[in-house]
């Protein structure tokens, strides 16, 4: 749609402000029904007011910011938390990780520390910025939904959350500077329809040092950058691990190599503490290929959480069997349970101790014993 008619009837900043504040008064029975059925576009037409409005002075995009959220939650769009897209359910949070992820106590612990300690201090001086490490298939894109889910209304099909798969959303490096481009304008427009935004890329290994290196003054401890603050948003990057060095003869499997010889040593696996992995985490990934160890993300320490996620064992795999019937409405029994996961491959070969998919294909592989 044509949005001169905005532009001609708010050239400056206190006209917009002052128009707002009367229709909130006056509460115009046509207008606010037009402005309510079509309040999308509405939004989105107010956001691309041109930049002269809400650079007239220094606090100007704030207040711009301010005033639409304001005005979005007298229209009955908004909830005791200020915006009813955004639910910040941390009792959720935690059953869910409780309930729903196996085998991750470090995961579980460290994920629900980090998230409920930033949405209960609006003060933050940065973004959340979190780097999830893990064999496929242990849970890391699962915990990223959990998160969505408890966080947003609408989990991961929230307006406030985003998606960059990085070989899907990135794959030609030639066309890294457009890239660029495309992403910090992504992450711009999506914190300023949203206070509180979710950002998660998946197979984070892949991205170019310079796309991340784009993005990283948007997580780094700025009051704003060009007038917008980026300090309640999270940013989750998620990176696979590989094997076991000592059987593969390769870096990256620090968090693998811990548990196998804790498994070795006779010591439980939930004894594995973050003293044990983190700072090793931290050096395979600076030494690593790839854009992460190459950017100025690792190199400035704006990461705040390394967090692993452990290979998954015979038993990891039946709680996954037993959730992937009962998302199905079926039944089983323990023995139904033990064919399953007696199915999958385990690793390394003489222990047989890990499954090499995790829990990714049971969804798909129960359907093999289902009668």
């Amino acid at each position: 749609m044509d949005d001169s008619w905005l532009k001609k009837k708010f050239p400056t900043w206190e006209s917009l402000k002052n128009w707002c504040a009367r229709i909130n008064r006056e509460q115009h029975p046509k207008l606010m029904v037009h402005v309510v059925q079509n309040l999308e576009w509405f939004m989105d037409q107010l956001l691309v007011i041109p930049a002269i409005l809400i650079c007239e002075n220094s606090n100007s995009a704030e207040d711009y910011i301010s005033l639409l959220h304001q005005w979005y939650c007298s229209l009955g769009q908004c909830c005791e938390s200020g915006d009813c897209r955004i639910t910040n359910n941390i009792t959720g949070l935690a059953r869910d990780l409780q309930t729903k992820l196996h085998g991750q106590h470090l995961a579980q612990s460290v994920v629900l520390k980090a998230v409920q300690g930033f949405i209960n201090n609006p003060e933050s001086n940065k973004p959340l910025t979190l780097s999830f490490h893990g064999w496929s298939g242990t849970g890391k894109n699962f915990v990223a939904r959990i998160i969505a889910d408890n966080l947003y209304r609408d989990g991961v099909k929230s307006e406030c959350v985003r998606l960059f798969i990085a070989p899907f959303h990135f794959p030609h490096a030639r066309l890294v500077d457009t890239y660029k481009g495309q992403l910090r304008e992504a992450i711009r427009d999506m914190v300023l329809r949203c206070p509180q935004t979710l950002l998660i890329f998946d197979e984070a290994e892949k991205l170019h040092p310079g796309l991340i290196d784009a993005i990283k003054p948007y997580m780094d401890h700025y009051d704003n950058v060009d007038g917008v603050s980026y300090r309640r948003a999270i940013f989750l990057f998620l990176r696979p691990v590989l094997y076991f060095k000592h059987v593969l003869n390769i870096g990256g499997a620090a968090i693998n190599d811990v548990a196998l010889d804790f498994w070795h040593s006779g010591q439980n696996r939930e004894d594995i503490g973050m003293e044990d992995l983190e700072h090793r985490l931290q050096a395979e990934t600076m030494e690593s290929q790839g854009g992460f160890a190459q950017s100025e993300l690792m190199s400035g320490h704006l990461i705040d959480f390394f967090v692993p996620f452990l290979p998954l064992e015979y038993r990891h795999i039946k709680l996954c069997a037993r959730d992937a019937y009962a998302a199905r409405g079926l039944e089983t029994d323990e023995a139904t349970l033990d064919e399953v996961a007696k199915a999958m491959l385990y690793v390394p070969k003489e222990e047989r101790l890990f499954s090499a998919q995790g829990c990714k294909s049971i969804p798909q592989r129960i359907n093999f014993f289902l009668p």
